[in-house]
């Protein structure tokens, strides 16, 4: 299970945004997130809001969908009651967990019941999370043909020593058959790895890429592993038994796989992800990064309108009694500020590929930008043009980056 949540204001129990919500939202999109909080094991490096059988408490997996659906209803409830225009919705996402440990049809219920609710967009992208090893060909032609547009895969590693180290439980082999099932399915595909694992030498990770890159994706993200405080990884490295992942040796992980898959056809759009084209991006994580409105539901999502942020109870079981009892299941929320704001435009903006306008920055943050082209961390002809665009460098500092922009 995650950590501790957010400190944030009390939610109300009817949910209702204030007025400030309302301003601007028919210029924003809307997409949903529906998080699906059950795992078949819990990997040691894992810190999301995920459970497994003996931890739900007499929580049954087989009803989740239908408080699900009773959150997605509420949530229509909610927006009208508050003045916030009724949207269709541009994406839709299903994380977890795994949300394929349930049955196909759940899902597609689940997604039913956000079309009639809210309408979603012709040509939306509506996309699940899986695991290899949690889906057939039958599953995924049930998804496609209840509108699901895209599949993306937890691959992590194609070394099966990392995987172990990691704790992910299907065989690398088992990519290329799930991969063949979803072009088959008429799904688009995105795999997901993981660099600096705990002993992965460059040379596994370099397997991995190539592993990867000769199924032919559309979409690849590629994450350096992070130690969260509180996961079973992290108590194996403090005791020694596993060895702290080595940021060089991270930053030499990355600059590989930039290398690789843009040799590949892949372009990056986003510091940890690159698409074939601009048609695969995720327009869903696009949609958080450009500070959409999107509405999370299920246990421990989160979600945000018109500068509203909020997140559910944890647990499904507490969840389940939300839910059940028509009352909102956030568990507090904050209203951001005009600073704050400013500050995760620019965090969020800067680490896209488009980057940032110049001219959108305050005059001390614009003063930086001679400074950072001296320092080969952005694109010289992209500033000259009037847009921060991080060169392989500064991604790799994005964070530093960030922090001269917002000099203040």
């Amino acid at each position: 299970m995650a950590g501790s949540q957010p400190i944030g204001d009390p939610a109300p129990l009817d949910g209702r945004l204030p007025a400030s919500a309302m301003v601007g939202a028919d210029t924003r999109n809307f997409g949903v997130y529906l998080h699906v909080p059950f795992c078949k094991v819990r990997c040691g490096y894992c810190d999301f809001n995920t459970y497994t059988a003996t931890e739900l408490r007499g929580v049954k997996q087989t009803d989740y969908a239908s408080q699900a659906i009773l959150e997605v209803a509420a949530a229509a409830r909610v927006l009208a009651d508050s003045g916030v225009p009724a949207r269709p919705a541009t994406t839709v996402f299903f994380g977890g967990g795994t949300p394929t440990l349930l049955p196909a049809d759940h899902l597609v219920r689940m997604l039913h019941a956000i079309r009639d609710t809210f309408g979603i967009v012709p040509g939306a992208e509506v996309t699940t999370e899986a695991n290899p090893d949690s889906v057939d060909l039958p599953y995924l032609r049930q998804l496609k043909q209840a509108g699901f547009t895209r599949v993306s895969f937890g691959m992590q590693s194609a070394v099966p020593r990392v995987l172990a180290t990691l704790e992910r439980t299907h065989d690398p082999e088992r990519v290329p058959l799930v991969v063949a099932w979803a072009r088959e399915a008429g799904l688009d595909v995105s795999l997901d790895l993981i660099y600096g694992t705990p002993g992965e030498t460059i040379d596994d990770w370099r397997a991995s890429l190539d592993h990867a890159i000769v199924q032919k994706p559309d979409h690849i993200s590629a994450y350096s592993l992070i130690v969260e405080d509180g996961t079973k990884l992290a108590r194996q490295i403090r005791r020694g038994e596993l060895v702290q992942p080595d940021e060089d040796l991270q930053a030499d992980f990355y600059e590989l796989a930039d290398a690789k898959l843009a040799a590949a056809g892949y372009g990056w759009y986003e510091v940890s992800n690159w698409s074939t084209d601009l048609a695969h991006r995720s327009r869903h994580n696009l949609s958080y990064w450009q500070s959409a409105d999107w509405w999370g539901i299920g246990p421990g999502a989160h979600s945000h309108v018109g500068g509203v942020r909020w997140w559910n109870v944890k647990h499904p079981a507490a969840y389940a009694d939300r839910v059940l009892a028509g009352h909102s299941p956030a568990a507090g929320r904050e209203t951001l500020d005009d600073a704050t704001r400013e500050t995760e435009r620019v965090l969020l903006l800067t680490r896209i590929r488009e980057g940032i306008p110049i001219k959108t920055l305050s005059e001390l943050g614009r003063r930086e930008v001679a400074g950072l082209i001296a320092d080969q961390l952005i694109d010289a002809r992209a500033a000259l043009a009037g847009t921060i665009v991080l060169t392989l460098t500064g991604r790799l500092l994005a964070d530093a980056v960030v922090r001269r922009l917002l000099t203040d």
